[in-house]
């Protein structure tokens, strides 16, 4: 288990942007959801690029920002290189975010200016990211797969940025080539090796686990750096073999990590099933699920196997990983700022009383049954299911709102 220091935090008015915004894209994607038409749904049809960019940009990076603004210098134990800087990356992201997304559905040649907005954005975060590490003099593994996951996000959105430029005609170049190998540092190579360092930090923080080996660690992010760049090597050269290569170790990658949360999990004290741990394990079985639907992919052909891995692994595994840690994550930060300085001088609340059981329980229950749903409804082709999933989904959306105010708003 790393070392925790709030020492270097950030103020928490900093953060709450963050959240906040993500919450509220979390509900427009569930919304959205209503949109799909079955018949139409593909990979490359402009409705389903602006549900991924909605919910990548304004939930998951939107989020994960957030939360790297508060970890990374209590990780380091070293103040941010410029703190200041991350009141201007959320606005930026979020006007960026919706102008990417009106591109899609409305008019291509917005899309460029998103994509450049989107890009002073992240440009911004990685520059501050990366010179906040270099303070340090030795760094450790967690902050290492951060320097990795930000060099990719880099490059990511460069090729992110040349397809905009590309879909809206300005450019021309092989979107179809260069959209994989975008994809694939977005996905693969920024948020699943962030995910991997960070949830070694937060996973063990908050179910008190130690004494476990990071070396599967190191095996899997070595194997997930290894499978980015084969795959991003291939989308640029079309060197076939490289990318089953590259989508080989990437597997085998996931399963080391799935082994050490295993491991993580099996050695905690704290065994109570509470809306945290009840998320992640959701979010790993959905994980493993979207692996057997891509295998089954490769085998079959079928594109609908292909959909279903994508948003088994979009709502599935990155939701319920994400708005399962926010149950943990607002409480800790709001209990510090707000009724720290009271310990020892009055009565302060736990961490679990400042999170409210019933609409927590409910975000659960309904986005579990929509992703679910949903996922049926794919695989059979059922404009009828996508109906009830998507119902489910916003139900759980508006629940986690809720819950998050209810956190922040905590007296």
């Amino acid at each position: 288990m790393s070392s925790i220091s709030q020492d270097f935090a950030p103020p928490f008015k900093l953060i709450a942007p963050f959240f906040i915004l993500g919450s509220f894209f979390y509900l427009i994607s569930s919304l959205y959801v209503f949109s799909f038409n079955i018949e139409d749904l593909s990979f490359l049809n402009p409705e389903v690029l602006g549900f991924v960019h909605l919910f990548l940009l304004g939930f998951v990076m939107m989020i994960i920002f957030g939360a790297m603004a508060q970890l990374v210098p209590v990780v380091l134990e070293v103040g941010h290189f410029g703190v200041e800087l991350f009141y201007a990356i959320w606005p930026l992201l979020l006007i960026g975010s919706v102008l990417m997304v009106f591109g899609f559905l409305f008019s291509p040649a917005l899309l460029p200016y998103g994509g450049v907005i989107v890009l002073v954005s992240m440009m911004i975060f990685v520059m501050e990211i990366f010179m906040t590490i270099f303070k340090v003099e030795k760094l450790n593994l967690v902050m290492t797969s951060v320097l990795i996951s930000n060099t990719f996000l880099f490059f990511g959105i460069i090729f992110g940025l040349l397809i905009a430029l590309a879909y809206a005609g300005t450019i021309n170049l092989d979107i179809t080539s260069l959209l994989r190998g975008h994809v694939y540092l977005v996905v693969a190579g920024y948020i699943i090796v962030t995910i991997m360092g960070l949830s070694v930090v937060l996973v063990p923080m908050f179910t008190l686990s130690h004494g476990f080996s990071m070396r599967p660690l190191e095996i899997a992010i070595g194997l997930m750096t290894t499978g980015v760049v084969f795959v991003v090597i291939s989308s640029m050269f079309n060197i076939i073999i490289l990318e089953y290569l590259g989508y080989f170790l990437s597997a085998i990658s996931l399963g080391f990590y799935f082994y050490l949360i295993y491991i993580i999990y099996d050695t905690r004290p704290r065994k109570e099933n509470d809306v945290y741990a009840i998320s992640l394990m959701f979010s790993y079985i959905a994980m493993l699920v979207s692996i057997v639907l891509g295998v089954l992919y490769f085998i079959m052909g079928s594109e609908e196997l292909l959909l279903a891995c994508g948003w088994v692994l979009f709502y599935g595994f990155f939701a319920f990983l994400i708005t399962g840690h926010i149950y943990k994550i607002v409480p800790f930060l709001v209990w510090f700022e707000r009724f720290s300085p009271l310990v020892g001088k009055q009565k302060v609340p736990m961490l679990a009383d400042m999170v409210p059981y019933k609409s927590s329980q409910a975000q659960f229950i309904f986005s579990a049954l929509g992703v679910v749903v949903v996922t049926i409804a794919i695989l059979t082709k059922s404009d009828m299911l996508i109906g009830a999933g998507a119902s489910f989904l916003v139900v759980g959306a508006v629940a986690f709102i809720r819950s998050l105010f209810y956190m922040i708003n905590f007296e």
